[in-house]
């Protein structure tokens, strides 16, 4: 459980839509990420930490990594409880864990790893105030990576385009879109039942920001009893991931 001081802890109750669901009738996992994002903000927004305090001072967070483990499949239509607390921070960085819930049960949970950035893009450090607004203990851990083997070459890249509708406020792809293209690229790959198993788990680490209008190429493959995944623009890396049922 999270959240142990009132003041670091938020809770927002989300009902599954109808456009959120697959053919299955279950949440689409990329759902269970956007949750997330929304509880969080509003729990900085609900202390005073909304878009235009970032504003005044050009500052913005930006996703690094997330981790997501999928516990029960969760219907359309259903009500969730999403809890979110800050459980660690460094100097430039931090980390929240969000738990979903269905009725008793623990449906989801999501760590996400936020670097803060100056309006020139760059990291800088975490102003004094957070330490004590949202009280958590210095990290003794890493942000999130992902270790990835190279690309076998028998992979076949897919190929896309970033689309209007899938850039967020900061005019970069949202970070639960990459988990839709993920879960794509399986599927393309002939294993829809990777995305379906309970429990799974997802790893995602976003090594930089696709731009509005970028070319990119997925390649996705197996490794191991998983998959693994890459995303990239010009020959870089824009995410590395895994996804391991």
């Amino acid at each position: 459980m999270i959240g142990s001081s009132p003041a670091n802890s938020h809770r927002e109750r989300y009902r599954v839509r109808f456009d959120e669901s697959t053919p299955s009738g279950l949440v689409r996992t990329s759902a269970l990420l956007r949750y997330a994002q929304d509880v969080g903000w509003a729990h900085s927004e609900a202390l005073g930490f909304d878009r235009a305090w970032y504003a005044e001072r050009d500052l913005a967070w930006l996703v690094r990594a997330a981790e997501l483990v999928v516990l029960e499949p969760v219907p359309l239509g259903a009500t969730l409880d999403a809890v979110t607390s800050v459980v660690g921070h460094r100097r430039v960085w931090a980390r929240r864990r969000t738990e979903i819930r269905l009725g008793d049960a623990l449906a989801a949970w999501v760590h996400t790893d936020w670097l803060l950035i100056d309006g020139r893009g760059r990291i800088t450090r975490v102003p004094e105030v957070f330490g004590t607004t949202f009280p958590a203990p210095m990290s003794e851990d890493r942000l999130g990576r992902v270790a990835l083997p190279a690309t076998p070459a028998s992979v076949v890249p897919q190929r896309l385009r970033v689309r209007p509708h899938e850039l967020d406020p900061m005019d970069h792809v949202n970070n639960a879109v990459y988990l839709d293209w993920l879960e794509e690229s399986v599927i393309a790959a002939s294993d829809a039942a990777s995305i379906a198993a309970i429990p799974r788990r997802y790893r995602l680490e976003y090594a930089t920001a696709a731009a509005p209008d970028a070319d990119l190429e997925t390649m996705t493959w197996r490794d191991g009893e998983g998959w693994a995944h890459r995303t990239m623009a010009g020959g870089a890396d824009v995410l590395r991931a895994r996804l391991d049922p």
